[in-house]
């Protein structure tokens, strides 16, 4: 359970520090971002598995037509580096997309 909470804790930091609108509990293995954006649901799914990372993306009717959101879920099988590569390649996604919506990251 400790290597679960370490990488979760780890990966919802990284993504938070890079200015993503990061939802859910502190403790969970999955870990919503925001997208807002619907039009930017499709685009971020794409650009995510052409760099090789698997995301699960939501959008209404499932939540709100303006709370479309993508959905990362971390296991304790997970390396340091595996989770390093995935934030890099996300920073990517995030820059391409313009997803910083958390003042703080600039």
């Amino acid at each position: 359970l400790q290597d679960i909470r370490d990488n979760s804790t780890y990966f919802r930091n990284e993504l938070i520090k890079m200015g993503c609108q990061v939802l859910g509990d502190e403790n969970s293995p999955v870990i919503p971002v925001m997208l807002y954006v619907p039009s930017k649901i499709e685009l971020f799914h794409a650009l995510c598995m052409e760099r090789g990372l698997a995301v699960v993306t939501v959008g209404f009717p499932a939540v709100p037509l303006n709370g479309a959101r993508t959905r990362f879920c971390i296991s304790a099988a997970h390396t340091r580096e595996q989770l390093e590569g995935a934030i890099e390649k996300i920073r990517e996604v995030v820059d391409i997309l313009r997803l910083r919506y958390n003042e703080s990251a600039w």
